[in-house]
């Protein structure tokens, strides 16, 4: 049975659809799934389910990611990219430590209004169906995590290129993030580039590029090794077999994981399988592998 996970570095110009299908192609599988959307103008590490481990994908999706972003400052445009329409152009002014000063301000939790142009519903509809339709509506503000955010160059004005990396967590939006610390400089930005380096561990560098995908043999990761991020606890035969079948346990390793997180269970083999949490004192099966 073929199953386990590939980091795919996609290119600029298509959809993660559009992997998707290239992989389903290579591989003759058709379940795949990806963990977590990159834009077509986005580069980079994509993350793949193949085969009948897609349940596992929430927990690669939970992992923080890293972006190297580019964005234009005093410029709007309509999908906070630089492939949607230009709204508006105001000259800006402001020096690097004006925008270092805003770094904490955007570090830890915060709180981000998603674009139109994003994949979430209102009133059943993705937003970026209404937004095609030139319809804007109210979205509300959800708190959102940035583990880092680095200012690496700011340029010259009046519409200076502002160069900058950040580690956030599930549901950021990159361009919104650029887009709200101009503002809070009295100006607009927009995406020029952005580049998803990791997700948790797995890096774009070590990835197989849409050209090479014939070759995703070479690149194909077990669902332990993909799964690395986690906290592993390793268990004997007869507690793998117990562990296949869904039971809950009081008592054995298993009941040593770490607490209100999930973590992954290895067969003596060091094979995943199943994805446990401690409830009180008891571990509870959250997602079990089928044999």
């Amino acid at each position: 049975m073929t199953r386990g996970f590939l980091i795919v570095d996609k290119p600029e110009g298509i959809t993660s659809n559009q992997v998707v299908g290239e992989v389903k192609k290579a591989t003759g599988i058709k379940k795949v799934g990806h963990a977590g959307t990159l834009d077509p103008m986005a580069t980079g590490a994509l993350v793949l389910a193949v085969g009948k481990v897609t349940r596992l994908i929430k927990y690669i999706q939970d992992q923080p990611k890293e972006y190297f972003a580019t964005a234009l400052f005093g410029v709007a445009t309509d999908t906070l990219d630089a492939e949607g329409a230009v709204l508006s152009r105001e000259p800006m002014d402001f020096t690097t430590e004006e925008l270092e000063d805003l770094v904490p301000r955007f570090t830890g939790t915060i709180s981000q209004v998603p674009p139109m142009v994003s994949a979430l519903k209102k009133d059943g509809r993705r937003l970026y169906e209404l937004a095609r339709q030139g319809v804007v509506v109210d979205r509300d503000a959800r708190p959102v995590v940035v583990h880092e955010l680095e200012i690496l160059s700011v340029g010259v004005p009046p519409y200076p290129e502002v160069e900058f990396r950040v580690v956030c967590g599930k549901g950021t939006y990159v361009r919104s993030l650029a887009d709200d610390m101009a503002a809070v400089l009295g100006g607009s930005a927009h995406l020029t580039s952005l580049r998803r380096t990791r997700v948790g561990s797995l890096r774009a560098s070590l990835g197989v590029t849409v050209d090479d995908i014939d070759n995703w043999e070479l690149y194909f990761l077990t669902p332990a090794q993909a799964l690395a991020d986690l906290a592993m606890v390793e268990v004997d035969q007869q507690t793998a077999t117990g562990v296949r079948n869904g039971v809950r346990f009081v008592a054995g390793p298993i009941v040593e994981g770490p607490r209100d997180e999930p973590y992954g269970v290895l067969d003596p083999r060091g094979e995943l399988v199943a994805v446990y949490r401690r409830v009180g004192d008891r571990a509870e099966p959250d997602v079990v592998l089928s044999v």
